[in-house]
């Protein structure tokens, strides 16, 4: 452990390892995409072509195969963040990017009320999930980056900052709606509401400033048809489209081959379990609960969307660590175990580590990649429902 956490120097610059491999890696998996030509980074393409579509006010979501492949299913806003990077040469700009994801998820770890060595093993429990949405030139990092600054924001009675990151998650890609339950556990719940509201007009009507009202507007009802279209694609238990529905609902349906299962018959049981912690009011005053139910809201956000896909992963794997970490030492054997399992069949399964055919025929088919984070899941539902937060973490030794 000593070992991975070492200070390597880099002329007068001091870095602790975990940095120094986090940046190196994200700038590697950037380069190495970029390197591989148009087709490698369509990601790219597909977010820089909704600030240009933004501009010529055309519609956002309609295949342009001339552009790039597939389409976008991001929300208008995502015009605004993304134009920066889509005014610099196609190479810089989508290098930029994905430096910039792997800063933000790197910048909210770091005001995690963690100890410095925590925060640095949970850089490396997130490591390969961060390369892997680097690799596929995408935004989780940033949008995990969101969800923790969110909470880290209300933490620090800072509620107006905070809700403008859950509400620019929520109106790019949906997820970071999730941050609106640490509305619970705000001591300003007026502020929150009314700087939620204050920022849910502002980032509506943002991308206004590329284009014009009507086209905004229309462009926010085409967003809806196509997230409905989009799920209607996702949820097949033949298993056509096995990069997606990597969820639990997609175990069920692949596993079972029950192409009927419908999303709110697990999202109903699911919602409830969300809802039962939260009746513990007397645990609310104590952090290890709160930041508790926040690791539960970043597994949960991905394992319950039927657009779950690899790349995704990056917000629950973080949330298990960060999890894991909050525990108290020494830990048992169990939570080790459950650790490990994460990391071997979640993280490895998507790289070139995992035997193919494992992979391919196996891991794939049946949405596999959920199981270990459904499992951690389960477990953390059981702390919040029976475990005292208000017992003193037990010391080795003690």
């Amino acid at each position: 452990m000593k070992l991975l956490l070492r200070t390597i120097s880099i002329g007068r610059w001091r870095l602790p390892l975990p940095v120094f491999v986090w940046f190196l890696l994200a700038m590697l998996a950037a380069i190495a995409e970029i390197s591989r030509g148009q087709e490698a980074i369509n990601n790219y393409y597909i977010f820089k072509g909704v600030f240009e579509h933004t501009l010529a006010q055309k519609n956002l979501y309609l295949l342009y195969p001339g552009e790039y492949v597939d389409s976008n299913h991001y929300g208008p806003v995502f015009s605004i963040l993304i134009a920066p990077f889509a005014l610099l040469p196609d190479f810089l700009g989508c290098f930029v990017w994905c430096v910039l994801n792997a800063w933000v998820l790197f910048y909210a770890i770091r005001q995690l009320q963690l100890t410095d060595q925590q925060q640095q093993l949970l850089l490396l429990i997130g490591l390969v999930e961060m390369m892997t949405a680097i690799h596929n030139v995408q935004f989780n990092p940033m949008l995990t980056g969101w969800i923790l600054l969110s909470y880290v924001l209300v933490e620090k009675e800072k509620d107006g900052w905070a809700t403008l990151f859950i509400v620019a998650g929520f109106l790019v890609k949906l997820y970071g709606i999730v941050g609106l339950a640490f509305f619970l556990f705000s001591k300003h719940k007026i502020r929150f509401i009314l700087s939620f509201l204050g920022w849910l007009l502002v980032l509506f009507c943002l991308p206004m400033l590329l284009s014009s009202p009507a086209f905004v507007i229309q462009s926010y009802q085409d967003w809806l048809h196509s997230l409905v279209e989009k799920n209607a694609k996702n949820i097949n238990a033949l298993g056509e489209n096995l990069m997606q529905d990597i969820s639990v609902m997609g175990m069920i349906r692949r596993i079972g081959k029950i192409s009927h299962l419908k999303n709110y018959m697990v999202l109903a049981p699911a919602a409830l379990l969300y809802a039962l912690p939260l009746l513990r009011f007397s645990q609310y005053k104590h952090a290890a609960f709160r930041s508790t139910y926040a690791c539960l809201l970043l597994i949960g956000a991905v394992i319950f969307s039927s657009s779950a896909e690899s790349s995704t992963f990056v917000l629950a794997v973080t949330g298990i660590g960060w999890w894991y970490l909050l525990q108290e030492e020494p830990k048992r054997q169990w939570m080790h175990a459950l650790l490990f399992f994460v990391l071997i069949l979640t993280s490895l399964s998507a790289t070139d580590l995992f035997p193919p055919y494992v992979r391919r025929e196996i891991i794939l088919p049946y949405s596999l990649k959920a199981l270990p984070c459904f499992t951690a899941w389960c477990v953390i539902v059981f702390q919040l429902l029976r475990k005292d937060f208000a017992v003193p973490a037990v010391k080795p030794g003690n």
